[in-house]
C-alpha cells in the first residue's frame, strides 16, 4: 500500500509540474488567446499528448522503486552518535525518534519536506559493525556525501 501511495504522490507532482509548464508557456506566448485548460485538452487529443500522459503514468509508477535506496556503511551508532547527528543536521535532517540500534531522521523544515513529497524519513539501523541508511535517494545520497568524504 505504501508503494501505491508513493506512486500517487509522484503522479500528482508530475501533473503539477506539467500544469506549471503549460501555464508558463501560455502566459509567455504573445498573440495566443487560449486558456491553459484549452491548450491541455487540445494537447491530449493528439498522439503526442496521449503518449505524454502514458509516460507520466509509467514514470510515477516506477519512480518509488528507483527513488528509494538502502546503503550499508561501516560505523558504530553508539560510538559515532554525535558525528551522525552533526552530519544529518548539515544535510538538513533532524532526529525524530531513537531506540536501541535505530534512529529515524526527518527533514528539518516544511519546504524541504514538501519538495520531498513528505517522503523525507531516513532510517539508520545498526547491524553488527555496519549501519543501514534507508530512505529517499536524494536524502541518503546527501548524507553519505557529507559523512564519508572525510
Amino acid at each position: 500500500m505504501k508503494y501505491f501511495v508513493r506512486a500517487l504522490k509522484y503522479f500528482a507532482a508530475f501533473c503539477v509540474l506539467y500544469l506549471a509548464i503549460v501555464w508558463l508557456s501560455v502566459m509567455t506566448t504573445k498573440g495566443m488567446d487560449v486558456s491553459a485548460w484549452d491548450y491541455i485538452v487540445a494537447n491530449f487529443q493528439t498522439t503526442r499528448g496521449k503518449l505524454l500522459g502514458l509516460a507520466v503514468v509509467v514514470l510515477s509508477a516506477a519512480y518509488p522503486r528507483m527513488g528509494f535506496m538502502t546503503r550499508r556503511v561501516e560505523c558504530d551508532m553508539e560510538d559515532e552518535r554525535d558525528y551522525l547527528l552533526q552530519v544529518f543536521a548539515a544535510s538538513g535532517f533532524t532526529l525524530k525518534e531513537e531506540s536501541e540500534g535505530r534512529m529515524v531522521f526527518r527533514a528539518d523544515n516544511i519546504l524541504s519536506r514538501l519538495f520531498l513529497l513528505f517522503e523525507d524519513e531516513i532510517t539508520v539501523e545498526q547491524y553488527g559493525q555496519w549501519i543501514d541508511i534507508t530512505g529517499i535517494r536524494r536524502g541518503v545520497a546527501r548524507v553519505l556525501y557529507r559523512a564519508w568524504r572525510r
